[in-house]
């Protein structure tokens, strides 16, 4: 019997080519009612997976919880049975104030404001997801004629530093559509490890506005931002039946 991975709990016989990762484990909960044949492999700490199919192709949903450390974790283990895609499937608050609760940024670049991406190589490395991979949730979001927006994001480590809204007004001033925890650290690692990566965030919180407040009203169920939840859920996995059929 394989040996399982340490914090995933999952071995290469639980494997599959694509993985969805949220940051949340009560999101797996949304991803399983889009797929068929679902079997719940492992929950250990945040880490919560199950594998089923979509379209015909089998999929792992992996949660990470929140934070650039954890999820580096969850990369290196999950590359390591043999996973070659990863799409995040985040939250984040807007830095740009055309885009609204509920919208999606499909990230294609992201400033390594985090810890983790920087114990693997100088903060000079880029950030980037696998070009094709992008394409893909692109080209999905816009078939399915979601509300999107491509650019830059920021990862970082706390929302609750003495300078947030001074680090915001910068980030926003310099053309970062929105910031969240774990992308930097996904992208980093990822490419380091051969991985093809791609990060699609739902806007929770609006720039400038109450961030207690947005979050609450996403966690009680705010109709807006859960259906944008459930618009990257439906992209990433359309993502992964383009790339599939590229192959």
């Amino acid at each position: 019997m394989e040996e399982k991975q340490a914090h995933i709990r999952l071995s290469k016989q639980d494997s599959a080519k694509y993985a969805i990762l949220p940051g949340d484990p009560g999101r797996i909960d949304h991803i399983k009612e889009y797929l068929t044949d679902v079997t719940e492999l492992a929950y250990n700490r945040e880490m919560r997976s199950i594998s089923g199919y979509y379209k015909g192709i089998k999929v792992l949903a992996v949660s990470t919880g929140m934070g650039g450390a954890s999820t580096g974790i969850a990369v290196e283990e999950l590359h390591n049975i043999g996973v070659e895609y990863m799409i995040r499937i985040g939250s984040c608050g807007a830095l740009d104030r055309s885009i609204h609760l509920g919208d999606l940024i499909l990230i294609n670049g992201a400033v390594r404001d985090d810890g983790a991406s920087k114990t693997y190589i100088e903060a000079i490395y880029p950030a980037i997801p696998d070009t094709r991979l992008l394409m893909a949730t692109i080209k999905a979001a816009e078939d399915m004629k979601f509300p999107f927006h491509i650019g830059r994001g920021r990862s970082h480590d706390s929302f609750y530093t003495d300078r947030e809204e001074e680090i915001d007004a910068y980030w926003s001033k310099h053309g970062i559509l929105g910031a969240d925890m774990e992308t930097a650290a996904l992208f980093t690692i990822g490419a380091l490890r051969g991985v093809k990566c791609a990060s699609i965030l739902n806007t929770v919180v609006e720039y400038e506005a109450d961030l207690e407040k947005n979050i609450n009203d996403y966690v009680d169920g705010d109709c807006v931002v859960k259906q944008g939840e459930a618009n990257e859920i439906i992209t990433a996995l359309e993502a992964f039946v383009i790339e599939n059929k590229t192959k």
